[in-house]
């Protein structure tokens, strides 16, 4: 199994505390609809790049399921993504979102 990311930015610094830091991620899913992450800096594929004294908006990643894993999610050109084994929900409480299938890498 690959390791899947939605690519995302990061578009500010929220917080130092808690250690190491919280910064604010979003992304924009297959129906035009933002949604907003806030979480340690690490949790994010990149992450290493964040700072405070940072330019934003900086290229990052989320961790996701695989789509390939779960064949009903496929559509022609949106994916089915979950962030929720990772531990990651959006300010809105979801962790299932449909994506533009080339909003996603793998590693």
């Amino acid at each position: 199994m690959s390791m899947v990311f939605l690519r995302c930015h990061a578009v500010r610094w929220v917080d130092d505390e808690p250690q190491p830091g919280l910064v604010e991620v979003r992304f924009t899913d297959a129906h035009n609809q933002q949604w907003t992450f806030v979480d340690k800096w690490p949790v994010f594929a990149d992450g290493n790049r964040l700072t405070p004294d940072s330019t934003y908006p900086v290229a990052v990643g989320i961790l996701c399921d695989d789509p390939a894993d779960d064949d009903s999610s496929a559509t022609a050109d949106t994916v089915k993504v979950s962030v929720a084994p990772w531990g990651l929900e959006s300010l809105e409480g979801r962790v299932e979102f449909e994506v533009r299938a080339d909003q996603l890498s793998a590693c």
